[in-house]
């Protein structure tokens, strides 16, 4: 067989091998990213208009996560932060705007202790939906309800939903206090 003969198999055979490799490693990071972002995941693609758009920036979130240096949270911690929060559940009896409000800045207090940066609503949000995708809605929607409530437009029943969101948020930040995450190099 001709040199030129054997080139023409083994070039397409290459091309289309290289393709189906592709093919795979774009499928696994796309489950990866689903998997690990939750319900962001698609979030994520609509408001990015397309899936690679998405996909890259999701990636660039996990970067800039894996960079953070999360911090597990001591015992005598998380006492004070449940202590902390039942007091804010207590305080919602006679004074709910200021519960909600209360327990805004004690959600950013925990996540600031655990390592997180606090700077902007936003970014707050993309560090956040790295490990807590599957909580970020609940995050959202107490920050939107504290929002009306500052205004005085927030009714009871959505200042009881706002406390309910921010307890799943501060549940799960506060049950990973023992996990540490330490920055890759």
């Amino acid at each position: 067989m001709s040199t030129g003969a054997l080139l023409a198999i083994i070039i397409p055979v290459a091309v289309v091998l290289v393709v189906l490799a592709a093919g795979v490693v774009l499928v696994r990071r796309r489950r990866h990213l689903r998997e690990r972002f939750g319900p962001e995941y698609e979030r994520t693609v609509e408001d990015a208009g397309g899936r690679l758009k998405a996909e890259r920036d999701l990636s660039a979130r996990e970067k800039r996560h894996d960079a953070l240096e999360i911090r597990p949270l001591p015992g005598s911690v998380r006492d004070r932060y449940t202590r902390d929060w039942e007091n804010v559940q207590g305080e919602f009896v006679d004074r709910p705007e200021d519960a909600v409000q209360d327990a805004d800045i004690l959600v950013t207090s925990l996540m600031r202790e655990r390592g997180y940066p606090t700077e902007g609503l936003e970014q707050r949000l993309k560090d956040l939906s790295v490990e807590h995708g599957r909580t970020l809605e609940h995050y959202r929607a107490a920050h939107d309800v504290n929002q009306l409530s500052m205004k005085h437009e927030a009714t009871t029943e959505q200042l009881r939903g706002a406390m309910v969101h921010y307890r799943a948020l501060f549940d799960e930040l506060l049950s990973n206090g023992g996990q540490a995450r330490h920055a890759r190099t």
